[in-house]
């Protein structure tokens, strides 16, 4: 009788201390208190759940948490490409933001996304992490899109960072797309159709068929002919009933006038060829921005996503210059 009470006090207490978190696996070495952690968690953040994942051999290293472009996307999936030798230096962290990847299956935003939303998710994101792996900064890495928030928060927080890494930046994008237009007008000039929709777009844009057309012939320029189909059109229309307000928001943001000056380190990874969010308005704005520490860092082969097209490098520059330059934790 007994030995049935302890047997069943276990497995109340091992159940009960799963109730919080998804973990698929943690060994820990008492000695050097570190922990192994291949996690996932869903935790509320800004009303909802939110999922977030962890990945380390080892706690006790810097954490490098990446902000997800789109809006509405997720580098989940794909994170394999870019982080295999940043694993070795970095506990990786990721996180679906609200109606985006893994989050919109557990649940979507009761609430029509919003830039001043999804800046206050990342910052109790960021909360969460800290007190989860017990650390009092971070380094954060935006993407695209991702940079409204991670800008945020350089912004307003920048006591939590080790430095800021901004991949292909969202930085003045009113001016991104009045160039991106101009340029795919010239490249489609003799092209009747392609001018025809893109001389009918509004600057800022109006609706969301002005950013669609847009977005069609520059993924054709880029090689991706599946923009032209059905498909890519029933898609897009579907991803703007979220998104589109949040594109119309970020038309107004222009960090060369409202941030001039941080109180952290910031880095620039910029493709050379990238016209979505375009390379020369970002590399101005970075030759004008005041930082403790800054480094800007060109991609030759790379237009947007350089963390994909040019992951050897990417990683190479993080490890290597970065993390030595700027962290006060053992590497």
């Amino acid at each position: 009788m007994k030995r049935t009470v302890s047997l069943l006090l276990i497995i109340t207490l091992f159940c009960s201390f799963n109730l919080q978190s998804h973990e698929k696996s943690i060994s820990r070495n008492r000695e050097n208190k570190t922990a192994k952690i291949d996690s996932t968690f869903t935790i509320e953040i800004g009303g909802i759940r939110q999922f977030i994942q962890i990945k380390t051999d080892d706690s006790t290293k810097p954490v490098l948490l990446f902000l997800a472009g789109g809006p509405g996307g997720s580098m989940m999936n794909s994170a394999h490409k870019y982080t295999k030798k940043l694993k070795d230096k970095f506990t990786i962290v990721q996180w679906d933001q609200r109606d985006a990847g893994k989050t919109l299956e557990l649940n979507k935003s009761p609430v029509q996304p919003s830039v001043a939303q999804m800046e206050k998710d990342t910052y109790e994101v960021i909360e969460f992490i800290l007190k989860k792996l017990k650390k009092e900064k971070i380094y954060l890495a935006g993407c695209s899109f991702g940079n409204i928030l991670g800008f945020h928060i350089v912004e307003k927080h920048p006591e939590v960072l080790h430095a800021y890494l901004a991949m292909n930046p969202v930085v003045s994008q009113l001016e991104s797309e009045r160039l991106l237009l101009a340029r795919l007008k010239e490249v489609y000039k003799n092209n009747e159709k392609a001018l025809a929709e893109l001389s009918s777009v509004k600057m800022p844009h109006e609706t969301a068929n002005d950013l669609f057309y847009v977005r069609k012939w520059l993924f054709v320029m880029d090689g991706n002919h599946a923009a032209t189909k059905d498909g890519f059109k029933n898609f897009f229309f579907k991803w703007s009933k979220t998104w589109f307000p949040v594109m119309q928001e970020l038309m107004d943001i222009d960090l060369p006038k409202t941030l001039t000056e941080v109180k952290c380190p910031v880095y620039f990874f910029l493709g050379k060829e990238d016209i979505q969010t375009s390379t020369a308005v970002a590399e101005k704005y970075f030759n004008a921005i005041k930082a403790p520490k800054k480094g800007l860092y060109l991609f030759e082969r790379s237009r947007h996503s350089i963390q994909e097209t040019e992951p050897e490098k990417f990683q190479k520059i993080i490890i290597e210059d970065i993390l030595a330059k700027n962290t006060d934790e053992k590497i």
